[in-house]
């Protein structure tokens, strides 16, 4: 979500200044594509932008074309298919990475200035709503979608996207140390808005802690079981100070269904913890949906280590979801 932030602030920044903008949209993508779904950029007719859909040639090409077309003057709203395949007989991006998206170039109108303010601000509250385009335009409301994405296409004049905006995920860490701060500062710059819980107040880890949005300090880690609620796009990872705190907080999720749930500790702690759990009859079934020895196997050592192999297999799992 932060990373839509720019594109945004340079679409009305050159409204408010009369520039000509255009906004770049990936309404839809397909196999190994590299422009996702919803990435998005500006181009304003100076040559500023923000945001990318996706990199490379393709990507120069229609920044390019953008550039042009507002040089030119009233330039139209269009779609354009890109396939990345130098055999494909026609729309050929220019790239070999194979897979397609679907691009829309929308020239911003004076008109929207009232929408992209209205989106802004839903943004930078941190806010869920709902963007939506269509050939005739842009538009915002503050409804919150069921689904991130849905594209309906009936032909180049009757068509929709509809999408999630704001953060889609988000993220439960529980505990405030050197490790808690390592994951915050590295999850802060993806889809995640990010909340921490921890008992112990005046932690200077917790002082430095600038990434998480929101810090909580609960009186025992029992509360978790009000306080996190179960659902998809929810993760969370248990990284508290020591055996008894990582028991008491996973025991108050166990019963919840997450995306991710997972409990940062030695293997031979968590196969203590486990064995005890099992001698009070708890299934095994409740216990494999907690990753643990957490995060990938990479060797990690220093708290930075440990977020970023956290951070893989988190990414891994989201992207598995879609």
């Amino acid at each position: 979500m932060s990373s839509y932030l720019p594109v945004w602030h340079l679409v009305l920044k050159s409204l408010q200044d009369n520039i000509p903008v255009m906004l770049l949209y990936v309404l839809e993508s397909k196999g190994s594509s590299p422009g996702r779904q919803g990435f998005c950029m500006g181009v304003t007719a100076k040559g500023e932008m923000e945001g990318s859909i996706g990199g490379g040639i393709m990507e120069h090409k229609f920044v390019e074309m953008a550039k042009e077309k507002m040089k030119i003057g009233n330039p139209k709203t269009e779609t354009r298919k890109q396939i990345h395949d130098k055999t494909a007989a026609t729309d050929q991006s220019g790239m070999i990475c194979s897979g397609e998206q679907t691009i829309f170039l929308y020239p911003v109108k004076p008109t929207d200035k009232k929408i992209i303010e209205a989106l802004l601000l839903s943004l930078e509250q941190d806010k869920n709503g709902t963007l939506m385009l269509t050939p005739a335009g842009i538009q915002f409301d503050a409804s919150i979608p069921a689904i991130d994405h849905d594209y309906q296409f009936q032909s180049a004049t009757d068509w929709h996207y509809k999408e999630k905006t704001g953060y889609k995920n988000k993220l439960f860490i529980i505990g405030g140390g050197h490790c808690a701060l390592a994951f915050s500062k590295l999850m802060r710059e993806m889809d995640f808005y990010i909340t921490l819980f921890e008992e112990r107040q005046g932690l200077n880890t917790l002082e430095k802690n600038v990434f998480a949005h929101e810090i909580m300090i609960v009186d025992d880690f029992t509360a978790l079981s009000n306080l996190i609620p179960a659902g998809p796009h929810q993760y969370v990872v248990i990284m508290t100070m020591g055996y008894r705190t990582d028991d008491i907080a996973l025991r108050a999720l166990l019963d919840k269904a997450f995306t991710y749930i997972g409990v940062l500790g030695s293997k031979k702690k968590m196969e203590k913890l486990f064995d005890d759990y099992r001698k009070e009859g708890m299934a095994d079934l409740v216990l494999q949906r907690v990753r643990t020895p957490v995060g990938l196997a990479i060797g990690s050592q220093t708290p930075e280590e440990i977020a970023i192999s956290i951070a893989a297999e988190i990414i891994r799992v989201k992207n598995q979801q879609q």
